[in-house]
């Protein structure tokens, strides 16, 4: 009997045009051609509310984009993001209700603390699935507490320390830590997820966005310790671009699997390009001044993971290059395609830029990870 699960991972999703659906029409497919697809949603998906004052960029799409999804094939979502709380508490609450009304499991966010960190387990067959996320992309007050709603919070500390102590004005070394108290309860939450299911996955909401390769030192220390804490696989979004993927101890992590299926910031916002703010943000990546496009040309590179389950374990991990298209439609790419092998080789780079040293397989179709077991 074959008892294979393939489940499908995916980074940023989230909508806001007049037909959702058509946000998918180049992966649909392959997605619903998965056991178990997970995909983290950016944006509220809410009808009410007010722009949060703490909010730079208030992200809102159309409830009716939870239809969207479900039907695209998607089972477990988290909406651990750093725009969970963009239109208050109303909004909040009626993105996670669309979700659930639809039929898929929400992680990473809740009325309070303890719903936030509450695991969803997923049963294929005999094999149970468990599932935890978390945020570290954290405006004020957007994390959940004994009392208040929000998403659950792997914060990181930042120390600028000056090269030269004698020479104002000159660069720093910026050290990232993570916050003491959040890694350790995603570690508690780790350890007593572990003994009740088969397969672990970790999802967070983190790291530098769109400068390309760079991983803060924060993200090193959690994957690693979520990991010796009986993760078996991380997966990473946020940054709208890819970064590297690393193997430890057998254990694949995908530090960012970029944008999927999300519209542009300016569809969420009008005058965007006037913003101030936006201004800066465009300075992190430099390609994107000259670029005609919405976003820099790095963030329309992205994969799809694909990780296939079987004896209750994960057997291989891999993914599938991606492209989006001007209007940020995602497209599954075949290997005799020119941009395949362009996404290959940008991951592959960016590993080396970062030097971690992964070994990629390329297949039909795939790019396989050697894990070494």
């Amino acid at each position: 009997m074959n008892d294979k699960i393939v489940f499908y991972a995916t980074g940023d999703i989230g909508m806001n045009r007049d037909n959702p659906d058509s946000i998918f029409q180049g992966v649909r497919e392959t997605l619903q051609s998965g056991d178990l697809v997970f995909g983290q949603l950016e944006p509220c998906l809410a009808s009410i509310g007010t722009p949060a004052c703490q909010a730079r960029l208030p992200m809102r799409g159309n409830p009716a984009g939870a239809g969207a999804i479900r039907r695209a094939g998607y089972d477990v979502i988290s909406f651990a993001t750093n725009h969970c709380m963009d239109w208050g508490r109303e909004a909040f609450y009626q993105t996670i209700g669309v979700l659930k009304e639809e039929g898929m499991q929400v992680i990473g966010v809740g009325k309070n603390i303890d719903e936030a960190r509450t695991p969803t387990i997923i049963e294929i067959g005999e094999t149970k699935i468990g599932f935890l996320g978390y945020n570290t992309i954290l405006p004020q007050d957007y994390y959940a507490t004994k009392n208040r709603p929000g998403c659950a919070p792997m914060r990181g500390l930042t120390v600028y320390e000056p090269i030269e102590h004698d020479q104002p004005g000159t660069p720093c070394r910026i050290h990232t830590f993570p916050h003491r108290e959040d890694l350790q309860n995603l570690l508690t939450d780790i350890r007593k997820l572990r003994s009740q299911v088969d397969v672990l996955v970790l999802s967070i909401h983190w790291g530098i966005h769109f400068v390309p390769a760079v991983l803060a030192d924060y993200q090193r220390d959690v994957a690693h310790a979520a990991i010796d804490a009986g993760a078996d696989i991380i997966l990473g979004h946020h940054t709208h671009i890819l970064k590297p993927i690393e193997v430890y101890k057998g254990k694949v992590i995908f530090y960012s699997l970029a944008n999927f299926a999300l519209d542009p910031p300016q569809a969420f916002t009008e005058d965007l390009e006037r913003q101030d703010q936006h201004k800066e943000i465009m300075k992190l990546n430099a390609d994107w001044k000259n670029s005609k496009k919405k976003m820099p040309e790095d963030s329309y590179k992205t994969i799809l993971a694909k990780i296939e389950i079987a004896e209750k374990r994960i057997q291989q991990v891999g993914y599938l290059p991606v492209l989006l298209d001007e209007d940020s439609n995602p497209e599954v790419l075949s290997e005799d395609r020119r941009e395949f092998e362009e996404i290959a080789r940008y991951i592959e780079s960016i590993n080396d830029d970062q030097d971690i040293q992964t070994e990629f397989i390329r297949e039909y179709n795939a790019v396989q990870i050697h894990t070494g077991e």
